[in-house]
């Protein structure tokens, strides 16, 4: 089984959740300069985290239905974020603080493990991404997030993907026409 699958299923298993928000396309889940220490599950819909440098919108990542998404930074230092998280289309997350899970994470080694695991590929993918926008031409990034995420295609519209790959929307309508 897929151990954010199961570590969800433990969470409702245990009734850890504070409670559901319903967010309407376009609506914020977190604001520039606020502090979150929420993790959220996508139940359903899609987010994405940006940033905003001299009144240009920088998508950073992605949240889909079964996988939780935070701003990060905020939950793990408990500071203020420079973080956006905007809905995408309509989406319901449920909520679990960070004291909560915390504490459920360690409780258990499972849950740790799971816990070092998550925060791990957190930071594989984001070297990934790094190094791509680094290195790679703007094909060959279409190309590895095709590969990697093809639901990104059909779930999140094409100028959001476009400033994750760090090009135009133009640019990326012609690659995808190869």
């Amino acid at each position: 089984m897929n151990p954010i699958a199961h570590l969800k299923e433990q969470i409702d298993r245990e009734g850890l959740w504070i409670t559901a928000l319903q967010l309407e396309r376009n609506q914020y889940l977190k604001v520039q300069g606020s502090m979150d220490t929420n993790l959220y599950w996508v139940a359903e819909g899609s987010l994405r985290i940006f940033v905003v440098e001299e009144n240009e919108e920088h998508t950073i990542r992605f949240g889909y239905t079964h996988n939780f998404i935070t701003a990060l930074d905020s939950f793990l230092d408990e500071k203020p974020s420079d973080l956006y998280i905007q809905a995408l289309k309509k989406t319901t997350v449920k909520v679990i603080d960070k004291a909560t899970f915390m504490d459920f994470m360690q409780s258990s080694p499972e849950n740790s493990t799971t816990w070092q695991l998550m925060l791990e590929q957190l930071v594989l993918q984001q070297m990934e991404r790094e190094r791509d926008i680094l290195t790679v031409s703007p094909l060959e990034r279409y190309k590895r997030v095709l590969k990697r995420s093809p639901q990104l295609f059909q779930e999140i519209p094409n100028k959001y993907i476009a400033s994750y790959l760090r090009m135009t929307p133009e640019t990326l309508s012609r690659i995808k026409k190869y």
